[in-house]
């Protein structure tokens, strides 16, 4: 059970980053601007992971700091899903956040 959470934040951290990309990539504005939105959005999602939320962050978010950053970067993720119009995936996806990441702090994954 342990290792399928695993698997599951895992893919849930992917599920953000690809909610995110694609919110940028589909904007209905010139072709640039969505190229400059979805890679901003990516890149903003992946340095802000690199730096206080992945295992070997150099300035990894600990205790309530930490939950706070959860909550922003899987949030930003729920929010992307529900500006495209994707509203039950959004609320799945918050879902399988508070679930999963629940689970994580009980197990000290």
């Amino acid at each position: 059970m342990k290792a399928a959470n695993l698997g599951v934040l895992f893919a849930i951290e992917l599920i953000a980053l690809g909610a995110v990309g694609a919110y940028g990539f589909t904007r209905d504005v010139p072709t640039a601007l969505s190229l400059l939105l979805g890679f901003t959005g990516l890149a903003v999602m992946i340095a802000a992971w690199a730096l206080l939320g992945s295992p070997k962050a150099r300035y990894k978010a600990s205790g309530a700091a930490r939950v706070v950053f959860e909550v922003l970067w899987f949030g930003a993720g729920a929010v992307a899903l529900a500006l495209m119009g994707a509203y039950v995936w959004a609320a799945a996806f918050a879902a399988l956040c508070v679930v999963s990441k629940g689970l994580a702090a009980a197990w000290d994954q």
